[in-house]
């Protein structure tokens, strides 16, 4: 089977490949196709954003497409930036911009009122008229600064409730492990293994 990765985030793609490049498959990714198309996240949740990446790189590759969308969640703030995660700041923003706006909309509250967790849902289009999604979720809290390390988007402000670790001070391995992204693409990984046995 071949898999396209319906994104162009190369930080996305790791992760992604990381949990599923020992299954029986092929995955391909932007670089694979001439004028990979960016699909526009016009949906008002996660779900409905994951399902026209999904829908949009199936069509234009005529193969099974796998598409995430994620977001951070901070009860403070009513939930968001949620959907708008990506572009919380404005349009073309860079992941500091970002945690900078963030802090400054906590700023003054309380370590107890800044909990917040990552969303993510998956959804597979499988080029046949048929799709399916999943989910997962990961609980913690907003530090007060922005930490050096290796995770992207919001991992350096993000504290993990279980591990009371931020997901930029983890190896991908361990952040995988306990991550919204990680727990959707083991759920992801149960869906394409059905479907490669219902192809056997």
């Amino acid at each position: 089977m071949q898999l396209v990765l319906a994104t162009n985030n190369r930080d996305k793609i790791r992760e992604i490949r990381h949990l599923l490049e020992d299954l029986p498959i092929t995955i391909l990714t932007a670089g694979d196709f001439l004028d990979f198309p960016e699909i526009d996240e016009t949906g008002e949740t996660l779900e409905a954003n994951a399902l026209l990446k999904a829908r949009g790189i199936a069509a234009f590759t005529d193969l099974p497409a796998l598409a995430d969308d994620s977001g951070l969640e901070v009860d403070a703030l009513g939930g968001q930036p949620g959907v708008y995660s990506s572009r919380y700041a404005g349009d073309n923003v860079t992941y500091d911009d970002n945690n900078r706006k963030l802090l400054e909309e906590l700023a003054g509250v309380p370590r107890a009122e800044r909990t917040a967790r990552f969303r993510c849902v998956i959804a597979i289009d499988w080029a046949d008229g048929t799709h399916e999604t999943v989910e997962g979720v990961a609980e913690g809290w907003i530090a007060e600064d922005i930490a050096p390390g290796n995770g992207f988007g919001y991992d350096p402000v993000f504290v993990h409730s279980e591990t009371g670790q931020r997901f930029s001070a983890m190896r991908l391995p361990e952040k995988s492990a306990v991550s919204h992204r990680g727990q959707a693409l083991r759920r992801a990984r149960e869906a394409i293994s059905a479907r490669l046995k219902a192809r056997s």
